[in-house]
């Protein structure tokens, strides 16, 4: 079992060292990487760890691998999904500024109407659980918790909008968000802001107000965005 961890954790580390040289260009689309032999010799690691890595980046359709023909680069812009996102977004261990711009817009928009949503479609219960997640954000104890509650809240709020595309986009990038949550930390930078806007959301969802539940979600990603940039 131990053998097996240590093989995984390699393995990981191969496919993000992959994933970082093709999302960065080093490799372009269409181009040939070195044999899966040649490529354990450079990382210094055996070849169960990159064909595990090898096949990773298959089925984030990031390479096209043939059998008895080289392994080739694919364009990700052109077949990349949803599961691309935060491997884009975490290039180099950082940040990519312009993958994050794309994606708080994306995420304010997708919120904005989520609100609008949940407004229309939220269960009694929902509805209760966004107003204690509110009450719980104002009372965190520090930003990390905080931060936690936030993604609750908006996580809630997705379900509660009823649409599944909605919920399958955020859990497409929670286990990363959260892997490299003290990144995104500023999104609760200042909660003394945040905290009534927070309530007033949770107050519009849960009395129909599509149009109040859409503008405080907005004005939320606003702020939040502000501290991020």
């Amino acid at each position: 079992m131990a053998q097996g961890i240590r093989r995984s954790l390699v393995s990981d580390q191969v496919f993000r060292a992959l994933a970082e040289e093709i999302l960065s260009g080093r490799y372009a689309p269409g181009e040939k990487l070195p044999t899966q032999r040649a490529l354990a010799a450079e990382l210094g690691v055996n070849m169960a760890s990159v064909r595990e890595a090898v096949k990773r980046l298959e089925q984030l359709r990031l390479l096209e691998v043939r059998h008895g023909d080289a392994m080739r680069v694919r364009d990700w812009r052109e077949h990349g999904g949803l599961d691309v996102i935060a491997h884009v977004l975490f290039r180099a261990g950082g940040l990519d500024t312009g993958t994050l711009s794309s994606l708080l817009e994306a995420r304010r928009l997708m919120l904005q109407e989520a609100a609008r949503l949940a407004a229309a479609r939220r269960s009694e219960e929902q509805a209760e659980r966004l107003d204690e997640l509110a009450a719980a954000f104002a009372e965190a104890e520090d930003d990390e918790a905080a931060q936690a509650i936030d993604f609750a809240f908006m996580t809630e709020l997705v379900e509660s909008s009823g649409n599944v595309v909605f919920v399958l986009i955020l859990n497409s990038i929670r286990q990363l968000y959260f892997e490299r949550a003290e990144l995104f930390r500023a999104v609760v930078r200042d909660r003394e802001e945040l905290a009534p806007i927070y309530r007033r959301a949770a107050s519009a969802i849960g009395s129909g107000a599509a149009g109040r539940a859409a503008s405080a979600v907005a004005r939320i990603a606003e702020v939040q965005e502000r501290h991020l940039r």
